[in-house]
Protein backbone atom coordinates (compact mmCIF):
# COMPACT_ATOMS: atom_id res chain seq x y z
CA UNK A 1 0.00 0.00 0.00
CA UNK A 2 0.78 3.77 -0.55
CA UNK A 3 -0.39 6.70 0.92
CA UNK A 4 -0.65 9.96 -0.80
CA UNK A 5 0.70 13.37 0.84
CA UNK A 6 -1.98 16.02 -0.64
CA UNK A 7 -0.73 19.64 -1.43
CA UNK A 8 -3.85 21.10 -2.77
CA UNK A 9 -3.79 23.73 -0.09
CA UNK A 10 0.08 24.84 -0.20
CA UNK A 11 2.21 23.61 -3.42
CA UNK A 12 0.26 23.57 -5.27
CA UNK A 13 -1.67 26.67 -5.89
CA UNK A 14 1.86 27.79 -5.00
CA UNK A 15 3.40 26.32 -8.37
CA UNK A 16 0.17 27.32 -10.40
CA UNK A 17 -1.85 30.29 -8.91
CA UNK A 18 1.66 32.31 -7.24
CA UNK A 19 0.06 31.27 -3.72
CA UNK A 20 -2.72 33.54 -3.77
CA UNK A 21 -5.66 30.82 -2.72
CA UNK A 22 -7.44 32.65 0.13
CA UNK A 23 -8.44 31.03 3.62
CA UNK A 24 -12.08 31.29 2.78
CA UNK A 25 -11.63 29.19 -0.21
CA UNK A 26 -10.24 26.20 1.75
CA UNK A 27 -12.55 25.79 4.33
CA UNK A 28 -15.41 24.68 2.83
CA UNK A 29 -14.06 21.91 1.16
CA UNK A 30 -12.25 20.53 4.35
CA UNK A 31 -14.97 17.93 6.10
CA UNK A 32 -14.85 16.32 2.37
CA UNK A 33 -10.95 16.15 2.61
CA UNK A 34 -10.83 14.68 5.85
CA UNK A 35 -12.62 11.60 5.30
CA UNK A 36 -10.48 10.78 2.55
CA UNK A 37 -7.79 9.37 4.44
CA UNK A 38 -4.50 10.74 3.23
CA UNK A 39 -0.91 10.26 5.62
CA UNK A 40 -0.59 14.07 5.52
CA UNK A 41 -1.98 17.33 4.14
CA UNK A 42 -0.21 20.34 3.52
CA UNK A 43 -1.53 23.46 4.19
CA UNK A 44 1.29 25.71 5.61
CA UNK A 45 4.98 27.06 5.25
CA UNK A 46 7.27 27.61 1.85
CA UNK A 47 5.45 30.99 0.65
CA UNK A 48 1.88 30.73 2.17
CA UNK A 49 3.77 32.63 5.32
CA UNK A 50 4.64 35.71 2.90
CA UNK A 51 1.94 36.05 0.80
CA UNK A 52 -0.26 36.13 3.34
CA UNK A 53 0.81 39.16 5.06
CA UNK A 54 2.23 40.79 1.84
CA UNK A 55 -0.89 40.17 -0.68
CA UNK A 56 -3.95 38.64 1.40
CA UNK A 57 -4.11 40.70 4.69
CA UNK A 58 -4.34 37.24 6.16
CA UNK A 59 -2.75 36.75 9.48
CA UNK A 60 -0.93 32.96 8.56
CA UNK A 61 -1.17 31.71 12.39
CA UNK A 62 -5.11 31.95 12.43
CA UNK A 63 -4.95 30.49 8.99
CA UNK A 64 -3.42 26.99 10.59
CA UNK A 65 -5.94 27.46 13.57
CA UNK A 66 -8.88 27.59 11.53
CA UNK A 67 -7.58 24.44 9.15
CA UNK A 68 -6.85 22.51 12.35
CA UNK A 69 -10.45 22.48 13.21
CA UNK A 70 -11.71 21.83 10.12
CA UNK A 71 -9.51 18.97 9.69
CA UNK A 72 -9.70 17.51 12.60
CA UNK A 73 -8.79 13.56 11.68
CA UNK A 74 -5.92 14.84 9.16
CA UNK A 75 -2.05 15.21 10.03
CA UNK A 76 -1.62 18.82 8.61
CA UNK A 77 1.98 19.52 7.87
CA UNK A 78 4.42 22.72 6.77
CA UNK A 79 7.13 22.95 4.52
CA UNK A 80 9.81 24.33 6.91
CA UNK A 81 13.20 26.03 5.03
CA UNK A 82 15.20 24.89 8.42
CA UNK A 83 17.28 27.86 9.83
CA UNK A 84 15.12 29.51 6.89
CA UNK A 85 11.90 28.74 8.69
CA UNK A 86 9.86 30.33 6.34
CA UNK A 87 11.95 32.94 4.48
CA UNK A 88 15.01 33.35 2.77
CA UNK A 89 17.96 33.70 5.16
CA UNK A 90 18.90 32.46 8.41
CA UNK A 91 17.85 32.67 12.23
CA UNK A 92 19.23 32.63 15.49
CA UNK A 93 18.09 29.70 16.98
CA UNK A 94 15.71 31.09 19.62
CA UNK A 95 13.66 31.90 16.63
CA UNK A 96 13.73 28.49 14.93
CA UNK A 97 12.41 26.98 18.60
CA UNK A 98 9.63 29.47 18.99
CA UNK A 99 8.30 29.39 15.78
CA UNK A 100 8.44 25.24 16.19
CA UNK A 101 6.50 25.76 19.12
CA UNK A 102 4.02 27.94 18.01
CA UNK A 103 3.22 26.26 14.92
CA UNK A 104 2.82 22.55 16.77
CA UNK A 105 0.63 24.79 19.03
CA UNK A 106 -1.47 26.26 16.69
CA UNK A 107 -1.84 23.42 14.35
CA UNK A 108 0.97 21.94 12.51
CA UNK A 109 1.09 18.19 13.34
CA UNK A 110 4.23 17.43 10.55
CA UNK A 111 6.85 19.21 9.84
CA UNK A 112 9.09 18.86 6.29
CA UNK A 113 12.04 19.92 6.80
CA UNK A 114 14.74 20.95 4.37
CA UNK A 115 17.44 23.32 3.92
CA UNK A 116 18.12 24.40 0.03
CA UNK A 117 22.09 23.46 0.14
CA UNK A 118 21.23 19.83 1.66
CA UNK A 119 23.26 21.09 4.42
CA UNK A 120 22.45 18.86 7.39
CA UNK A 121 24.07 21.33 10.20
CA UNK A 122 21.38 23.65 9.27
CA UNK A 123 19.03 20.95 9.78
CA UNK A 124 19.68 19.84 13.13
CA UNK A 125 18.18 22.27 15.68
CA UNK A 126 14.62 21.82 13.65
CA UNK A 127 14.55 18.39 13.53
CA UNK A 128 15.26 18.53 17.23
CA UNK A 129 13.24 20.69 18.36
CA UNK A 130 10.09 19.20 16.38
CA UNK A 131 10.88 15.97 18.20
CA UNK A 132 10.95 18.13 21.53
CA UNK A 133 7.34 19.42 20.81
CA UNK A 134 5.95 16.25 19.79
CA UNK A 135 5.88 16.40 15.85
CA UNK A 136 6.33 14.21 12.98
CA UNK A 137 9.77 15.44 11.80
CA UNK A 138 10.31 14.62 8.08
CA UNK A 139 13.88 15.12 6.73
CA UNK A 140 14.09 16.23 3.14
CA UNK A 141 16.89 16.39 0.47
CA UNK A 142 16.66 18.46 -2.44
CA UNK A 143 17.03 16.76 -5.64
CA UNK A 144 19.25 18.31 -8.30
CA UNK A 145 20.76 17.02 -11.05
CA UNK A 146 24.74 17.89 -11.18
CA UNK A 147 28.51 16.20 -11.52
CA UNK A 148 28.22 16.38 -7.56
CA UNK A 149 24.72 15.52 -6.66
CA UNK A 150 24.98 11.04 -7.10
CA UNK A 151 22.84 8.58 -5.94
CA UNK A 152 25.57 7.74 -3.40
CA UNK A 153 25.75 11.11 -1.75
CA UNK A 154 21.65 10.74 -1.21
CA UNK A 155 21.76 7.52 0.26
CA UNK A 156 24.56 8.26 2.84
CA UNK A 157 22.69 11.87 3.74
CA UNK A 158 19.16 10.12 4.34
CA UNK A 159 21.34 7.56 6.44
CA UNK A 160 22.46 10.41 8.53
CA UNK A 161 18.85 11.86 8.78
CA UNK A 162 17.53 8.55 9.89
CA UNK A 163 20.03 8.70 12.80
CA UNK A 164 19.28 12.07 13.20
CA UNK A 165 16.07 10.91 15.09
CA UNK A 166 13.67 11.89 11.96
CA UNK A 167 10.36 10.24 11.73
CA UNK A 168 10.36 9.81 7.79
CA UNK A 169 11.97 10.79 4.62
CA UNK A 170 11.49 12.93 1.47
CA UNK A 171 13.34 13.11 -1.92
CA UNK A 172 12.12 17.04 -2.51
CA UNK A 173 12.38 17.02 -6.40
CA UNK A 174 11.48 20.54 -6.39
CA UNK A 175 11.75 21.18 -10.28
CA UNK A 176 9.86 18.19 -11.04
CA UNK A 177 12.73 16.65 -12.98
CA UNK A 178 13.74 12.99 -11.48
CA UNK A 179 13.83 10.18 -14.07
CA UNK A 180 12.31 6.88 -13.03
CA UNK A 181 15.69 5.72 -13.57
CA UNK A 182 17.17 7.97 -10.73
CA UNK A 183 14.14 7.67 -8.25
CA UNK A 184 14.25 3.94 -8.46
CA UNK A 185 18.26 3.70 -7.73
CA UNK A 186 17.74 6.73 -4.92
CA UNK A 187 14.78 4.75 -3.05
CA UNK A 188 16.20 1.31 -3.54
CA UNK A 189 19.43 2.14 -2.17
CA UNK A 190 18.29 3.66 0.79
CA UNK A 191 16.17 0.70 1.40
CA UNK A 192 19.16 -2.01 0.42
CA UNK A 193 21.00 0.59 2.98
CA UNK A 194 19.00 -0.41 5.69
CA UNK A 195 16.61 2.44 6.57
CA UNK A 196 13.73 1.53 8.23
CA UNK A 197 11.34 4.78 8.27
CA UNK A 198 8.98 5.61 5.48
CA UNK A 199 10.18 7.21 2.42
CA UNK A 200 8.63 10.06 0.82
CA UNK A 201 8.76 10.94 -3.20
CA UNK A 202 7.71 14.31 -3.98
CA UNK A 203 7.60 16.13 -7.27
CA UNK A 204 6.13 18.01 -10.35
CA UNK A 205 5.02 17.76 -13.61
CA UNK A 206 6.71 20.14 -15.27
CA UNK A 207 9.17 17.29 -17.40
CA UNK A 208 6.63 15.35 -18.25
CA UNK A 209 8.30 11.80 -16.79
CA UNK A 210 6.61 12.23 -13.47
CA UNK A 211 4.47 9.79 -13.36
CA UNK A 212 7.06 7.26 -14.44
CA UNK A 213 9.42 8.28 -12.18
CA UNK A 214 6.39 7.72 -9.72
CA UNK A 215 5.52 4.07 -10.61
CA UNK A 216 9.43 3.23 -10.76
CA UNK A 217 9.60 4.72 -6.99
CA UNK A 218 6.39 2.09 -6.59
CA UNK A 219 8.50 -0.60 -7.79
CA UNK A 220 11.59 0.59 -5.50
CA UNK A 221 9.33 0.35 -2.28
CA UNK A 222 8.75 4.10 -1.81
CA UNK A 223 6.04 4.58 0.98
CA UNK A 224 4.35 8.22 -0.08
CA UNK A 225 3.39 9.87 -2.82
CA UNK A 226 3.01 13.69 -3.43
CA UNK A 227 -0.07 14.80 -5.50
CA UNK A 228 -2.67 17.11 -5.85
CA UNK A 229 -6.46 17.47 -6.75
CA UNK A 230 -6.49 17.46 -10.28
CA UNK A 231 -7.89 20.76 -11.07
CA UNK A 232 -4.61 22.62 -9.93
CA UNK A 233 -2.41 20.04 -10.86
CA UNK A 234 0.20 19.25 -14.17
CA UNK A 235 1.86 21.80 -15.24
CA UNK A 236 4.28 23.53 -12.75
CA UNK A 237 2.19 21.55 -9.96
CA UNK A 238 1.90 18.05 -8.79
CA UNK A 239 0.68 15.13 -10.37
CA UNK A 240 -3.14 14.68 -10.13
CA UNK A 241 -4.07 12.82 -7.03
CA UNK A 242 -7.01 10.97 -8.30
CA UNK A 243 -5.23 9.85 -11.46
CA UNK A 244 -2.42 8.01 -8.85
CA UNK A 245 -5.49 6.70 -6.99
CA UNK A 246 -6.87 5.26 -10.28
CA UNK A 247 -4.11 3.55 -11.39
CA UNK A 248 -2.60 2.47 -8.29
CA UNK A 249 -5.96 0.63 -7.90
CA UNK A 250 -5.95 -2.96 -7.41
CA UNK A 251 -2.12 -3.43 -7.51
CA UNK A 252 0.02 -4.04 -4.17
CA UNK A 253 0.63 -0.11 -4.10
CA UNK A 254 -3.51 0.37 -3.93
CA UNK A 255 -4.24 3.44 -1.89
CA UNK A 256 -7.89 2.26 -1.01
CA UNK A 257 -9.31 5.73 -1.00
CA UNK A 258 -12.66 6.71 -2.10
CA UNK A 259 -12.66 8.22 -5.61
CA UNK A 260 -16.42 9.26 -5.09
CA UNK A 261 -14.79 11.53 -2.15
CA UNK A 262 -12.20 12.48 -4.43
CA UNK A 263 -14.61 13.53 -7.20
CA UNK A 264 -16.41 15.81 -4.56
CA UNK A 265 -13.21 17.50 -3.87
CA UNK A 266 -12.36 17.70 -8.12
CA UNK A 267 -16.03 19.35 -8.64
CA UNK A 268 -15.16 21.57 -5.83
CA UNK A 269 -11.70 22.93 -7.03
CA UNK A 270 -12.68 22.88 -10.60
CA UNK A 271 -14.65 26.30 -9.30
CA UNK A 272 -11.83 27.61 -7.32
CA UNK A 273 -10.12 27.21 -10.37
CA UNK A 274 -12.32 29.05 -12.66
CA UNK A 275 -12.68 31.68 -9.54
CA UNK A 276 -9.13 32.77 -9.99
CA UNK A 277 -8.95 32.40 -13.61
CA UNK A 278 -7.06 36.46 -13.68
CA UNK A 279 -3.70 34.08 -12.29
CA UNK A 280 -3.93 31.46 -15.34
CA UNK A 281 -0.87 31.09 -16.34
CA UNK A 282 0.40 29.36 -19.77
CA UNK A 283 3.30 28.90 -18.93
CA UNK A 284 2.82 27.11 -15.51
CA UNK A 285 0.07 24.47 -17.29
CA UNK A 286 2.25 22.96 -19.98
CA UNK A 287 4.87 20.41 -20.05
CA UNK A 288 8.35 22.17 -20.48
CA UNK A 289 11.29 19.35 -20.42
CA UNK A 290 14.19 22.20 -20.84
CA UNK A 291 13.48 22.11 -16.69
CA UNK A 292 16.37 19.48 -16.81
CA UNK A 293 18.38 22.18 -18.02
CA UNK A 294 17.66 25.05 -16.30
CA UNK A 295 16.22 23.53 -13.09
CA UNK A 296 13.63 25.79 -11.81
CA UNK A 297 11.30 24.62 -9.44
CA UNK A 298 7.52 25.15 -10.06
CA UNK A 299 6.55 27.94 -7.25
CA UNK A 300 10.06 30.19 -8.58
CA UNK A 301 9.24 29.09 -12.22
CA UNK A 302 5.04 31.03 -12.04
CA UNK A 303 6.61 33.43 -9.71
CA UNK A 304 9.16 34.04 -12.11
CA UNK A 305 7.17 34.64 -15.08
CA UNK A 306 4.56 36.87 -12.19
CA UNK A 307 7.89 38.72 -11.81
CA UNK A 308 9.44 39.07 -14.82
CA UNK A 309 5.85 41.03 -15.46
CA UNK A 310 5.81 42.91 -12.53
CA UNK A 311 9.41 44.77 -13.97
CA UNK A 312 7.64 45.08 -17.65
CA UNK A 313 10.70 42.53 -18.59
CA UNK A 314 8.49 39.46 -19.65
CA UNK A 315 9.99 39.47 -22.89
CA UNK A 316 13.08 38.44 -21.26
CA UNK A 317 11.99 35.20 -19.96
CA UNK A 318 13.88 33.01 -22.36
CA UNK A 319 16.87 34.75 -21.78
CA UNK A 320 16.52 34.93 -17.95
CA UNK A 321 15.67 30.95 -18.29
CA UNK A 322 19.17 30.81 -20.51
CA UNK A 323 21.30 32.52 -18.12
CA UNK A 324 19.85 30.48 -14.92
CA UNK A 325 21.92 27.63 -15.56
CA UNK A 326 25.29 29.97 -16.08
CA UNK A 327 24.70 31.32 -12.62
CA UNK A 328 23.90 27.94 -10.96
CA UNK A 329 27.34 26.64 -12.14
CA UNK A 330 29.29 29.47 -11.14
CA UNK A 331 27.67 29.33 -7.56
CA UNK A 332 28.81 26.01 -6.97
CA UNK A 333 25.60 23.96 -8.24
CA UNK A 334 23.23 25.03 -5.66
CA UNK A 335 19.77 22.99 -6.01
CA UNK A 336 17.20 25.60 -7.03
CA UNK A 337 14.43 25.56 -4.08
CA UNK A 338 13.81 28.74 -1.76
CA UNK A 339 15.85 30.54 -0.66
CA UNK A 340 18.35 29.49 -3.46
CA UNK A 341 16.20 29.71 -6.22
CA UNK A 342 15.24 33.44 -5.34
CA UNK A 343 19.00 33.94 -5.30
CA UNK A 344 20.02 32.51 -8.46
CA UNK A 345 17.03 33.63 -9.96
CA UNK A 346 16.95 37.21 -9.34
CA UNK A 347 20.88 37.20 -9.75
CA UNK A 348 20.45 35.67 -13.79
CA UNK A 349 16.99 38.38 -13.85
CA UNK A 350 20.29 41.14 -12.72
CA UNK A 351 22.15 39.75 -15.26
CA UNK A 352 20.25 39.99 -18.10
CA UNK A 353 18.80 43.31 -17.17
CA UNK A 354 22.08 45.64 -15.81
CA UNK A 355 24.92 43.30 -17.41
CA UNK A 356 26.76 40.24 -15.65
CA UNK A 357 27.26 40.73 -11.98
CA UNK A 358 26.81 44.34 -12.72
CA UNK A 359 24.03 44.73 -9.84
CA UNK A 360 24.68 42.20 -7.17
CA UNK A 361 21.87 41.96 -4.28
CA UNK A 362 22.93 41.48 -0.56
CA UNK A 363 21.90 37.90 -0.67
CA UNK A 364 24.22 36.51 -3.48
CA UNK A 365 26.60 38.06 -1.46
CA UNK A 366 25.78 36.20 2.02
CA UNK A 367 24.82 33.28 -0.43
CA UNK A 368 28.55 33.56 -1.70
CA UNK A 369 30.39 33.83 1.74
CA UNK A 370 28.80 31.24 3.31
CA UNK A 371 25.51 32.43 4.99
CA UNK A 372 23.30 29.58 3.89
CA UNK A 373 25.39 27.07 4.72
CA UNK A 374 28.28 25.39 2.79
CA UNK A 375 28.04 25.48 -1.22
CA UNK A 376 27.86 21.98 -2.56
CA UNK A 377 30.65 22.26 -4.70
CA UNK A 378 33.55 24.44 -5.55
CA UNK A 379 33.33 28.76 -6.77
CA UNK A 380 36.18 29.73 -8.66
CA UNK A 381 38.12 32.68 -7.24
CA UNK A 382 37.32 34.77 -10.01
CA UNK A 383 33.44 34.45 -8.98
CA UNK A 384 34.62 35.08 -4.81
CA UNK A 385 36.40 38.03 -6.47
CA UNK A 386 34.07 39.54 -8.31
CA UNK A 387 31.02 39.18 -6.16
CA UNK A 388 33.21 39.67 -2.64
CA UNK A 389 35.67 41.68 -4.23
CA UNK A 390 39.54 41.71 -3.71
CA UNK A 391 39.49 40.53 -0.11
CA UNK A 392 37.27 38.07 -0.68
CA UNK A 393 38.77 35.17 1.69
CA UNK A 394 38.46 37.82 4.57
CA UNK A 395 34.75 37.27 3.61
CA UNK A 396 33.82 33.33 3.78
CA UNK A 397 32.95 31.61 6.71
CA UNK A 398 32.99 27.83 7.38
CA UNK A 399 30.74 27.32 10.63
CA UNK A 400 26.92 27.28 10.78
CA UNK A 401 25.45 30.56 9.78
CA UNK A 402 23.01 30.47 12.46
CA UNK A 403 25.87 30.54 14.97
CA UNK A 404 27.18 34.28 14.23
CA UNK A 405 23.37 35.22 15.00
CA UNK A 406 22.50 36.79 18.42
CA UNK A 407 19.17 35.75 19.95
CA UNK A 408 16.57 37.72 18.57
CA UNK A 409 13.01 36.74 20.35
CA UNK A 410 13.27 39.09 23.49
CA UNK A 411 14.12 42.09 21.31
CA UNK A 412 11.68 41.71 18.83
CA UNK A 413 9.18 41.07 21.28
CA UNK A 414 10.52 44.32 23.52
CA UNK A 415 10.31 46.31 20.28
CA UNK A 416 6.35 45.08 19.37
CA UNK A 417 5.37 45.73 23.16
CA UNK A 418 7.07 49.20 22.80
CA UNK A 419 5.07 50.25 19.67
CA UNK A 420 1.74 48.59 21.18
CA UNK A 421 1.56 46.18 18.50
CA UNK A 422 1.83 42.85 20.59
CA UNK A 423 -1.46 41.20 20.84
CA UNK A 424 -0.16 37.21 20.59
CA UNK A 425 3.20 35.70 21.02
CA UNK A 426 2.66 34.36 17.34
CA UNK A 427 2.87 38.34 16.21
CA UNK A 428 6.80 38.55 17.44
CA UNK A 429 8.09 35.67 14.64
CA UNK A 430 6.03 37.58 11.55
CA UNK A 431 7.58 40.37 12.90
CA UNK A 432 11.26 38.93 13.37
CA UNK A 433 10.94 36.87 10.19
CA UNK A 434 9.71 39.90 8.22
CA UNK A 435 10.26 42.84 10.20
CA UNK A 436 9.31 45.41 7.53
CA UNK A 437 5.90 43.91 5.53
CA UNK A 438 5.44 41.88 9.47
CA UNK A 439 5.18 45.23 10.59
CA UNK A 440 2.97 46.69 7.77
CA UNK A 441 0.62 43.44 8.40
CA UNK A 442 1.08 44.24 12.02
CA UNK A 443 -0.23 47.51 12.00
CA UNK A 444 -3.01 47.11 9.69
CA UNK A 445 -1.89 49.06 6.51
CA UNK A 446 -2.13 46.14 4.36
CA UNK A 447 -4.80 45.65 1.56
CA UNK A 448 -5.59 42.71 0.19
CA UNK A 449 -5.18 42.11 -4.05
CA UNK A 450 -9.18 40.73 -3.46
CA UNK A 451 -10.91 38.81 -1.27
CA UNK A 452 -13.11 35.70 -2.69
CA UNK A 453 -16.21 37.87 -3.34
CA UNK A 454 -14.62 40.17 -5.63
CA UNK A 455 -13.46 36.89 -7.78
CA UNK A 456 -13.37 36.25 -10.56
CA UNK A 457 -10.88 39.30 -12.06
CA UNK A 458 -10.13 40.50 -15.44
CA UNK A 459 -6.82 38.31 -16.29
CA UNK A 460 -4.05 40.88 -16.34
CA UNK A 461 -3.63 40.67 -19.92
CA UNK A 462 -6.32 42.17 -20.80
CA UNK A 463 -6.61 44.72 -18.68
CA UNK A 464 -5.99 48.08 -19.75
CA UNK A 465 -3.76 50.81 -17.87
CA UNK A 466 -5.88 54.15 -17.96
CA UNK A 467 -3.84 55.50 -14.96
CA UNK A 468 -1.97 58.96 -15.21
CA UNK A 469 1.31 58.02 -16.11
CA UNK A 470 4.70 59.97 -14.91
CA UNK A 471 7.71 60.31 -16.15
CA UNK A 472 11.39 61.41 -15.63
CA UNK A 473 12.75 63.54 -18.45
CA UNK A 474 16.27 65.19 -18.84
CA UNK A 475 16.44 68.38 -21.22
CA UNK A 476 19.77 70.37 -21.11
CA UNK A 477 21.02 68.53 -18.19
CA UNK A 478 18.11 69.35 -16.16
CA UNK A 479 15.10 66.75 -14.71
CA UNK A 480 11.57 67.69 -15.28
CA UNK A 481 8.78 65.48 -14.21
CA UNK A 482 6.34 65.12 -16.73
CA UNK A 483 2.60 63.78 -16.07
CA UNK A 484 0.88 61.99 -18.87
CA UNK A 485 -3.15 62.16 -18.46
CA UNK A 486 -5.78 60.35 -19.76
CA UNK A 487 -8.22 62.50 -20.93
CA UNK A 488 -11.64 62.07 -23.44
CA UNK A 489 -11.30 63.91 -26.82
CA UNK A 490 -14.41 65.27 -28.46
CA UNK A 491 -14.69 61.50 -30.49
CA UNK A 492 -15.08 59.99 -26.48
CA UNK A 493 -11.96 57.82 -26.93
CA UNK A 494 -9.19 58.45 -24.00
CA UNK A 495 -6.08 60.45 -25.09
CA UNK A 496 -2.68 61.40 -23.65
CA UNK A 497 -2.13 65.07 -22.84
CA UNK A 498 1.04 65.55 -21.66
CA UNK A 499 1.75 68.11 -18.67
CA UNK A 500 5.02 69.45 -17.46
CA UNK A 501 4.63 69.42 -13.83
CA UNK A 502 7.79 70.19 -11.62
CA UNK A 503 11.79 70.00 -11.89
CA UNK A 504 14.01 68.53 -9.82
CA UNK A 505 16.38 71.28 -9.99
CA UNK A 506 20.20 71.06 -10.30
CA UNK A 507 21.80 68.12 -9.68
CA UNK A 508 21.99 63.92 -10.67
CA UNK A 509 19.22 62.06 -10.03
CA UNK A 510 19.23 58.30 -8.23
CA UNK A 511 16.97 56.27 -10.12
CA UNK A 512 15.11 53.39 -8.87
CA UNK A 513 16.74 50.68 -11.23
CA UNK A 514 13.16 48.40 -11.20
CA UNK A 515 9.80 48.30 -9.25
CA UNK A 516 10.37 47.28 -5.51
CA UNK A 517 9.74 48.88 -2.24
CA UNK A 518 12.53 50.81 -0.29
CA UNK A 519 13.36 49.49 3.36
CA UNK A 520 16.31 51.54 4.13
CA UNK A 521 17.50 55.55 3.57
CA UNK A 522 21.37 55.66 4.80
CA UNK A 523 21.18 59.42 4.32
CA UNK A 524 19.41 62.91 4.61
CA UNK A 525 18.93 65.84 2.72
CA UNK A 526 22.69 67.98 3.18
CA UNK A 527 24.64 65.19 3.41
CA UNK A 528 27.85 64.52 1.53
CA UNK A 529 27.98 61.32 -0.25
CA UNK A 530 31.26 59.72 -2.07
CA UNK A 531 30.41 57.93 -5.25
CA UNK A 532 29.43 54.29 -4.70
CA UNK A 533 28.45 55.38 -1.18
CA UNK A 534 25.34 52.90 -0.65
CA UNK A 535 22.14 55.47 -0.05
CA UNK A 536 19.09 53.27 0.43
CA UNK A 537 18.40 49.72 -0.22
CA UNK A 538 15.61 48.42 -2.54
CA UNK A 539 13.96 45.59 -1.92
CA UNK A 540 12.74 43.69 -5.31
CA UNK A 541 11.70 40.00 -5.83
CA UNK A 542 12.45 39.91 -2.68
CA UNK A 543 16.00 40.31 -2.66
CA UNK A 544 17.59 43.70 -1.41
CA UNK A 545 19.43 46.01 -3.56
CA UNK A 546 21.89 48.62 -2.35
CA UNK A 547 21.25 51.80 -4.26
CA UNK A 548 24.45 53.41 -4.63
CA UNK A 549 26.11 57.02 -5.60
CA UNK A 550 26.51 57.73 -8.60
CA UNK A 551 28.63 60.69 -8.01
CA UNK A 552 29.80 62.08 -5.26
CA UNK A 553 28.23 65.61 -3.42
CA UNK A 554 25.55 66.83 -1.66
CA UNK A 555 22.44 65.14 -1.36
CA UNK A 556 19.72 68.18 -1.64
CA UNK A 557 16.64 66.05 -1.79
CA UNK A 558 15.30 63.07 -1.10
CA UNK A 559 11.65 62.10 -2.66
CA UNK A 560 10.66 58.42 -1.03
CA UNK A 561 10.44 57.47 2.24
CA UNK A 562 10.61 53.40 4.41
CA UNK A 563 8.25 51.02 2.79
CA UNK A 564 7.56 52.88 -0.11
CA UNK A 565 6.60 51.68 -3.04
CA UNK A 566 8.17 52.89 -6.15
CA UNK A 567 8.16 51.78 -10.13
CA UNK A 568 11.61 51.54 -12.31
CA UNK A 569 13.28 54.83 -12.96
CA UNK A 570 11.48 57.10 -10.45
CA UNK A 571 13.75 59.86 -9.29
CA UNK A 572 14.93 58.32 -5.30
CA UNK A 573 16.71 61.31 -4.52
CA UNK A 574 19.48 63.81 -6.25
CA UNK A 575 23.02 64.33 -5.62
CA UNK A 576 24.33 67.75 -6.59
Amino acid sequence: MVQLHEQIFRDAHQSILATRMRTEDMLPICPTIDRIGFFSLEVWGGATFDVCIRYLNEDPWERLKKMKEALPNTPLQMLERAMNIVAYRNFPDDIVKKFIYYAKKNGCDYFRIFDALNDLRNMKVPIETVKEVGGHAQGALCYTISPIHTVERYVEDFKQLEKMGCDSLCIKDMAGMISPKKAYEIIKGCKDAGIKIPIDLHSHCTSGMTGMAYMKACEAGVDILDTAISPISGGTGQPPTESVVAALKDTEYDTKYDMNLLMECRKYFLKVWDKYRHLHRQTALKVDPSVTVHQIPGGMLSNLVFQLEQQGAADKYVAVLNEIPRVRKDLGYPPLVTPTSQIVGVQAVMNVLFGRYKKIPKETKDYVRGMYGKPPGEISKEIYKTILGPNWKDEIIDCRPSDLLEPMYKKRKDELEEMGLLKKPEDVLTYAIYPQIGLKFLKGEVKAEFTSDQLPLIPKQQQIDLSDKIFNVEVDGKLYKVKVKVGKGKDGIKHHVAKTETKEGGGEPIYAPMLGTIIRINVKVGDSVRKGDTVAVLEAMKMENDIVAPRSGIVTSINVSPGQEVNADDVLMVIK
